[in-house]
């Protein structure tokens, strides 16, 4: 398989799956979407193996240590029958994408697999803020790491940026799962905030199945809402310091995940009743005011 049919099979999974991410792919230039989409086909594949519930947790760790050790040789030798690693190859040679980064990546989905009981409850917990943090920024910061490598930037300052920018990210999808989560047995908010709150991971789970959504529950919502809202203001801090050409896909997927967040406020916390996402309406105004913001900057650039 050529390298460009490679991309071609990773754009089709993005255009497939990516949802969010894609909106903000289609505005940059063909050279950087097809890195990222190199980039998120890879971690879709990842995140698919530690997801898939045909398989019970120990029959995926198996999958994913060798799907782990498969990357790891086509990463080595150079070839491989997989398209995705075939294009991943390429992006990390074009995007100068260090190794570490992909490792990180790789150990932040499989974290899924260890399990983390809260003694009695059989749920899977963090037990602090920092914890938290540590796991969102190998499954989130890291993916802003690597891209602001395929963006392009200069100013040293974009990286913690970019940490910081995931974890804004990263938050706003726990928050929009909560009863996802809960329901596959995990629960990301952490133990120090459910305690200050008075609220048992065990409340979650009846809130899933039905229980009244209470005052308690929707104030420790809000305030994990507030935290990722402070993180937001590094994206906007981030987007000056990448590349012109870059610019509008960062401001687009910023504009779409802190508009998730917004919903979720105007619900006051209620992620319960139904699932929370933005309108597929309101994404493509996003990315058009996007496009015309790609086209002004490469016509000044």
């Amino acid at each position: 398989m050529t390298t460009a049919e490679a991309y071609a099979v990773c754009r089709e999974i993005a255009q497939r799956e990516a949802k969010n991410f894609y909106y903000a792919f289609r505005v940059l230039p063909d050279h950087k979407r097809n890195g990222m989409c190199a980039v998120y086909a890879f971690m879709r594949r990842a995140d698919d193996i530690a997801d898939d519930e045909a398989m019970p947790i120990e029959q995926r760790r198996v999958v994913m240590q060798q799907w782990v050790e498969n990357w790891r040789a086509a990463r080595q030798m150079g070839v491989s029958p997989d398209p995705v690693f075939i294009a991943l190859n390429d992006t990390q040679k074009r995007f100068t994408i260090p190794d570490a980064l992909l490792e990180e990546l790789v150990q932040g989905t499989t974290m899924d697999l260890e399990p983390r009981p809260e003694p009695g409850s059989g749920l899977q917990t963090f037990d602090t803020f920092d914890d938290l943090y540590r796991y969102c920024y190998l499954v989130a910061s890291v993916v802003g790491l690597v891209c602001i490598r395929i963006f392009g930037y200069s100013d040293v300052r974009a990286e913690k940026l970019a940490e910081e920018t995931g974890i804004a990210f990263q938050l706003t999808n726990i928050l929009r799962d909560v009863k996802e989560d809960v329901e596959r047995e995990r629960v990301y908010v952490p133990l120090d905030m459910l305690q200050r709150f008075g609220v048992a991971p065990e409340d979650l789970l009846r809130i899933a199945k039905g229980a009244p959504l209470n005052t308690d529950v929707r104030g420790m919502l809000r305030t994990l809402g507030a935290d990722a809202w402070r993180y937001y203001n590094a994206g906007e801090a981030l987007i000056p310091l990448i590349d012109a050409d870059s610019r509008a896909a960062l401001w687009v997927l910023v504009r779409i995940y802190s508009g998730l967040l917004k919903r979720i406020d105007a619900r006051d916390g209620d992620v319960f009743s139904e699932r929370v996402s933005v309108p597929t309406l309101a994404k493509v105004l996003i990315l058009a005011q996007g496009a015309a913001m790609a086209l002004r900057n490469r016509m000044v650039s």
